[in-house]
């Protein structure tokens, strides 16, 4: 396997990702910390929004405990941005060959997305053995982590798009599967809000969750 540093995993534990949409750069460092204190020490930041790249500097910044990453990178020039703004790694909804390329010119770990085994298998060929499968529900869920086990037992996946506390468990049951990312740690209102206390307290059902699972 290729020893790149754009193909190493992310140094985070949490086999938790939470996928955040930050509207106000106020809002990133005090999620941060109320994330962390509930045991997830990774903040998928999003590009969705103009406040994501200034939040994820904020949080890099000011929060270093926490493994900060920027999401929905669909353009091969933001990877450059994301890095300068103290992103660890960054994910997209898919892969393309700039994407990759700008990835490895960055020398940034890079979780690049797939759907179909054909984008699993140019993943592969990259040299990437950690994808995210999105839309993880849309692509058939569980049973596709299932058949895709068998040709490609090589490959681990963050299956993000549909994944809850509700069905984590059996998603992270999957030998092939290194964690999940999911939007309901982080809901929007409870960011908007403030209320900070809530997201720790969900963030900890999360990691306690996933700890029943570990391998």
């Amino acid at each position: 396997m290729n020893s790149h540093p754009t193909f190493n995993r992310p140094a985070f534990t949490s086999r938790v990702v939470p996928v955040i949409v930050i509207t106000h750069i106020d809002q990133a460092v005090p999620l941060a910390h109320a994330l962390l204190e509930g045991g997830i020490d990774v903040m998928e930041i999003t590009l969705r929004h103009a406040a994501g790249l200034p939040a994820i500097e904020a949080v890099a910044r000011h929060v270093p405990q926490m493994h900060v990453g920027a999401g929905t990178v669909t353009h091969a020039e933001e990877m450059a941005r994301v890095q300068a703004a103290g992103a660890s790694f960054a994910l997209s909804p898919a892969m393309t060959c700039a994407l990759v390329e700008s990835a490895l010119e960055c020398k940034l770990p890079f979780i690049p997305g797939v759907m179909t085994p054909g984008e699993v298998m140019a993943a592969r060929d990259y040299g990437f053995s950690l994808v995210k499968l999105f839309p993880a529900a849309q692509a058939g869920g569980l049973s596709m982590l299932k058949a895709l086990s068998g040709p490609f037992g090589d490959m681990r996946f963050c299956p993000t798009g549909g994944v809850s506390l509700e069905n984590m468990g059996e998603f992270l049951k999957q030998p092939n599967v290194a964690m999940v990312g999911g939007s309901w740690l982080t809901p929007t209102n409870l960011i908007q809000e403030g209320r900070w206390a809530e997201i720790t307290r969900l963030a900890h059902e999360a990691a306690t969750a996933a700890l029943r699972h570990s391998r």
